[in-house]
């Protein structure tokens, strides 16, 4: 008896076959044991139709119903253990036979096609530590696409919120605030020097809240420092009202004006500070 060739290992059948030749055979099986029940089962309501009519023409005293169920019994079990013995030698001949595949035969599977499968270990180790690493380049560009979304979206909320500073501060694109950008170097002074006021004290508040009495018998310059102080500025304002022809107190009423229409006096007094903190600079 020849010795049987080396053929290549069953766990590779599938791989190539593209399905499992165990299967395969089991169903041919399964199918063949399922021909035979149904075949049973139609010799057993023959059988039971043959009995009935041979009791009813020789009219005897016989159980028919059992002795036909003994035989199909016995003609069921033979007829399965000849087809187990059949389909057994069927099973191990399409084993060796028709699926068994040489070890030397060429066989390429189509998804190992123009693969190097004699790669030395040393270059299989290489390729698996650069994929390692390609693996975690990948991990890495992830997270900092999920870093860059996230400040992408703070972006958009800090832009949104920037938008709605700018349209509240929309006033100041005005026309009218260009026209005080053109204010007079002598209101920036006055601004300047009222501005380098030092605070008042609260003994200053009492001593101002407490000034006496004018005195009807003196003039405004007798009565005190301060009436003298008052009294020599409502001079000098008579003499520039009379000098300008009362060009200035229209021009201030103008101004005022202007100012009204174009925002609060806070608005006012912050642009001007603004404006003189770039002067500064």
């Amino acid at each position: 008896m020849n010795a049987q060739q080396p053929t290549v290992p069953s766990a590779l059948l599938p791989e190539i076959l593209e399905f499992s030749p165990q299967l395969l055979l089991d169903d041919i099986i399964n199918y063949a044991n399922e021909a035979i029940t149904n075949t049973v089962d139609a010799l057993e309501g023959f059988l039971f139709r043959w009995a009935s009519e041979r009791e009813q023409r020789i009219k005897e005293d016989w159980d028919s119903t059992q002795e036909v169920e003994q035989g199909l019994v016995a003609f069921q079990t033979l007829l399965e253990s000849h087809t187990d013995i059949a389909f057994d030698f069927f099973e191990t001949w399409s084993l060796r036979n028709i699926f068994a595949i040489p070890a030397d035969l060429p066989v390429v599977v189509p998804h190992q096609e123009n693969l190097d499968l004699d790669c030395p270990p040393e270059r299989e180790t290489e390729l698996m530590t650069e994929m390692d690493d390609l693996r975690r380049k990948i991990d890495a560009q992830r997270r900092l696409k999920r870093l860059l979304t996230r400040a992408v979206r703070l972006s958009s909320a800090k832009r949104r919120r920037s938008e709605r500073r700018l349209q509240q501060l929309s006033f100041l694109q005005a026309p009218q605030v260009s026209e005080l950008m053109s204010l007079p170097e002598q209101y920036r002074s006055m601004f300047s020097a009222i501005s380098s006021l030092p605070p008042l004290t609260p003994e200053a508040v009492a001593a101002f809240s407490q000034s006496p009495l004018a005195d009807p018998g003196k003039r405004p310059w007798e009565v005190s420092k301060m009436g003298y102080l008052d009294w020599a500025s409502k001079q000098v304002l008579a003499k520039a009202q009379q000098s300008d022809g009362g060009a200035g107190s229209s021009a201030v009423g103008s101004l005022v004006e202007s100012t009204a229409a174009v925002a609060k006096t806070q608005d006012l007094r912050r642009l001007i500070e603004v404006n003189s903190a770039l002067d500064n600079a």
